[in-house]
């Protein structure tokens, strides 16, 4: 009876999806949910932003990248949430050598 709980409780944990903003703490990501919502009084739709820190077991998620979160025990102070799965990966992370160069005038070395 106990397992058919156990299994009752976990189908009912909260799923949200976002993207990953940071990645430079060990084994945690902080995932941005985005959601919409109408104002009460004014009808404006509003998107409102949460911020979540999620367990990364794998260090796999990366800035960018679509995540699925699911939220757990208390891992510590503040993550309550660990990595489902990467949906989508986000645009690759340029490195700053690269983009220096990219920036640099092309010039000419005259032999001397």
């Amino acid at each position: 009876m106990t397992e058919s709980k156990t299994q009752a409780a976990l189908g009912k944990r909260k799923e949200r999806i976002g993207h990953v903003v940071s990645d430079k703490m060990d084994k945690t990501i902080v995932v941005r949910v985005d959601r919409r919502v109408r104002h009460a009084r004014f009808e404006k739709v509003l998107t409102l932003a949460s911020r979540f820190y999620a367990h990364d077991e794998k260090n796999e998620a990366k800035v960018g990248d679509r995540v699925r979160i699911e939220e757990t025990r208390p891992l510590s102070r503040l993550k309550r949430w660990r990595l489902v799965e990467v949906i989508e990966k986000g645009a690759e992370k340029r490195s700053l050598s690269a983009e220096i160069e990219e920036s640099k005038p092309a010039t000419k070395v005259a032999a001397a």
